[in-house]
């Protein structure tokens, strides 16, 4: 059984947590697209059309990484489910934070490792490929504890249902009041790849990385202080 948040905390400060989180998978996929030879690690829907793809032997494109972020992301979701099923009737903050600080020092590890990579020669192979793991095993954890949390519009890491539902409530006589929470989640992506691309391009591959953990324990961390993150979910 998986565990659902208290509703205070899905009314209030939750939903703004999942928006910067939000912002955190454009950081990653930017340095996982532009650095790491073209895989996903956040955004399994295009990593699977980019082993397509590789497997059809197109050039640009490699099985082997695509396949490492695949299974490192399913590793990840796994993983998540068993903390969520550890953290079932214990409060909610610690659950969250528990999966904040294992997503951040994932990402900072592989941030680390990162600075060994030519992006422009994809070597060494070896700390390409850590990195990959790292970063889809963290982003495998991420999406399946925010699947979890239940919360309408916000997965954090895939926009497509979000552009759609956009899209098809335009045809009511009344704004869908959801359409701030759906159109801040297509924003917060899109800057997080635009931010995520620019420090990689400029700065290097690793601050990207950096920024993406730092953003998500220190957000979970002040939006735990919320009380109603005190509150035990349930199963």
């Amino acid at each position: 059984m998986t565990p659902a948040p208290a509703s205070a905390a899905t009314k209030s400060t939750l939903p703004r947590l999942l928006l910067l989180l939000s912002a955190t998978t454009g950081l990653v996929d930017a340095a996982s697209v532009l650095g790491l030879g073209k895989v996903f690690t956040a955004n399994m829907t295009g990593n699977v059309v980019f082993l397509g793809f590789a497997a059809a032997g197109t050039p640009g494109f490699k099985v082997i990484p695509a396949l490492f972020a695949l299974f490192a992301f399913i590793i990840g979701a796994w993983g998540a489910g068993r903390l969520a099923r550890a953290h079932v009737e214990l409060p909610l903050r610690r659950w969250l934070l528990w999966a904040a600080v294992i997503e951040a020092g994932l990402l900072w590890i592989a941030a680390a490792i990162s600075t060994r990579i030519d992006i422009a020669a994809q070597a060494p192979e070896i700390a390409v490929l850590s990195v990959i793991v790292l970063t889809g095993f963290a982003m495998g954890l991420r999406n399946a504890t925010v699947r979890s949390l239940k919360v309408p519009d916000l997965t954090t890491t895939v926009l497509t249902l979000t552009i759609t539902g956009i899209a098809a409530d335009m045809t009511g006589k009344a704004t869908s009041p959801n359409f701030a929470r759906r159109f801040g989640a297509v924003l917060s992506i899109f800057l997080g790849a635009a931010v995520g691309a620019a420090l990689l391009l400029h700065v290097g591959l690793a601050v990207p990385l950096v920024l993406a953990g730092a953003i998500v324990l220190g957000a979970t961390v002040l939006s735990a202080r919320d009380p109603a993150f005190g509150e035990p979910h349930k199963a």
